[in-house]
């Protein structure tokens, strides 16, 4: 089997703050006199979504950001990433940065220099937080974002609970986004039933799908994504620990590559479901038995599917070819 490491690949469903090393929210805990958030198995979106919340709080200076893109931009050269799409809600740091333009400015510029300094490309998704954002504050965001795309901003996201939050609540911002030329990466069909990922792709005009593995519980759904080319940004290991399937057996990323379906593998949550993107993809092999062939064709779709500039994906692209040529060793 080749080596996975050497791989060229994309993460295209990373929240930013949640790639912190656990040693890093140790330190930053220590350094605010905070409680280190617990980290564990969480087995509902609840437990989870507070442990999410206390780490944020462990971001209050520039220098702890600084030091949040200088070891996401490591970790990923380490696991054999060339692209990173991170998604940023910066609603979460107003109050100490004063407005969103101003936390996305700063984010971008400590990522600029972290990325340079790795010699990996990175690029920003902004999602709506279909729980806290209305559709007056997800245009705002969509112009914003629509603003930034010299800067780096290439997705238009919707995150946190699905319950209760449909796509279509958001219909108008995300054609202002799509029209605007941003990709169209609505988190769906994770936590709801997967007619959640058919509204995101027939009202939104979904590119990829964060998640998406419900997909099967819509008749014609698959064989409409396989059509459309639409790709699903699928986290094993995530779907396990929310208990969005029992076990990785009754996982269906098998059946949705074997259905045709463009499927990336992702990490999600490194902080807090363990595994990083490196370890996904080794996951993905040995519990579900794929092929190198098949492993390569995830790493396309995390490349060809993603913003990443077109010198990126052409190099990229190449460094798979020549990753399947090279044989097994």
């Amino acid at each position: 089997m080749r080596d996975l490491q050497s791989l060229p690949k994309g993460h295209l469903h990373l929240h930013l703050e949640l790639g912190m090393r656990p040693t890093t929210l140790a330190d930053l805990a220590a350094k605010y006199e905070m409680e280190v958030p617990v980290i564990r198995g969480y087995g509902n979106f609840t437990a989870f979504s507070a442990t999410c919340e206390a780490t944020t709080k462990t971001l209050r200076e520039r220098e702890d950001w600084e030091r949040l893109a200088d070891e996401i931009c490591a970790d990923g050269v380490a696991d054999g990433a060339v692209y990173l799409e991170l998604a940023l809600w910066a609603g979460m740091y107003v109050d100490i940065w004063g407005s969103l333009e101003a936390v996305w400015n700063m984010v971008l510029d400590v990522f600029a220099t972290a990325a340079a300094t790795h010699g990996i490309c990175v690029r920003f998704m902004a999602p709506v937080d279909r729980v806290f954002d209305d559709a007056e504050q997800a245009m705002e965001l969509a112009r914003l974002a629509v603003s930034m795309r010299d800067r780096g901003v290439v997705s238009f996201g919707l995150h946190n609970d699905e319950v209760g939050h449909p796509p279509q609540d958001f219909v108008d911002s995300f054609a202002y986004a799509k029209q605007g030329g941003l990709l169209i990466t609505p988190h769906a069909g994770e936590l709801e039933h997967g007619q959640f990922v058919k509204d995101s792709v027939d009202l939104l005009g979904a590119d990829r799908i964060q998640h998406g593995v419900r997909s099967f519980e819509v008749p014609g759904l698959v064989e409409q994504l396989a059509e459309q080319g639409v790709c699903l940004d699928v986290c094993p290991t995530s779907n396990i620990m929310l208990s969005v399937f029992p076990s990785l057996a009754e996982h269906p990323l098998p059946a949705l590559l074997a259905a045709g379906v463009r499927c990336s593998v992702n990490a999600d949550d490194p902080l807090l479901f363990g595994p990083g993107l490196l370890e996904e993809y080794e996951l993905c092999r040995r519990e579900f038995g794929l092929t190198d062939e098949q492993m390569a064709f995830i790493a396309r779709c995390s490349i060809e599917d993603s913003g990443a500039p077109d010198d990126v994906k052409e190099t990229a692209l190449a460094g798979i070819e020549a990753w399947l040529a090279a044989g097994t060793h």
